[in-house]
């Protein structure tokens, strides 16, 4: 049976069952975890709860935005996963190449698959469940629309092809992240993006 670890008066109690819950009488804003749950959350961001509770479900926006910084070290995380994973492959394809010159010919030529791969990837990633990729995940950000909420893969597709144009402007896009209190780049504007940090207690 699943049970909730509850914050009470800044000290973690535990675990109850639903039932036990029900006489905690447990507010929107107390924080609740699981075994399964990587951090804590507020009661209202939990379905199951709001409903035995009878509490209403909210919706608050983000407050802590991800610096620049964070997500270029996310950014080098994915691409060093991305590439490594191209290097293995790239190392069983020429073992099948005879000459060399076309053992180089192949290698470097399929380094443009890299960007590619990494946006494809992007782009499925963020509108998952984890709202991120694996260097966001370990990074401790996620992707939302501006509300907070998860977003769509349409929403997620516009974000990252609109990453174009911070390349094609020679990275003045990525840099409007400095001057905007919510760090959004442009790519972030036009998708209607954040880029947030996971809530620390």
């Amino acid at each position: 049976m699943k049970g909730y670890i509850v914050v009470v008066k800044g000290k973690p109690e535990g675990p109850y069952s639903l039932e036990q819950l029900k006489e905690l009488k447990i507010r929107p804003g107390t924080f609740v975890k699981t075994e399964e749950m990587d951090d804590y959350k507020e009661a209202h961001e939990i379905p199951e709860l709001c409903e035995l509770l009878g509490i209403k479900a909210q919706v608050r926006k983000p407050q802590y935005f991800a610096s620049l910084d964070v997500r270029l070290l996310a950014i080098i995380i994915d691409y060093f996963i991305i590439f490594a994973i191209y290097c293995v492959m790239a190392t069983i394809v020429v073992l099948f190449i005879g000459e060399r010159d076309q053992r180089i010919i192949v290698a470097l030529s399929g380094l443009a698959i890299i960007p590619i791969a990494k946006m494809i990837y992007s782009i499925f990633s963020e509108a998952s469940f984890r709202q991120g990729t694996y260097g966001k995940f370990l990074m401790g950000l996620k992707v939302t629309d501006e509300s907070g909420l998860p977003i769509s893969l349409g929403q997620s597709a516009v974000r990252n092809l609109s990453k174009l144009i911070c390349v094609a402007t020679l990275g003045l896009g990525y840099a409007f992240g400095f001057f905007d209190k919510r760090q959004q780049c442009i790519h972030d504007k036009i998708g209607g993006t954040l880029v947030i940090k996971d809530r620390l207690i």
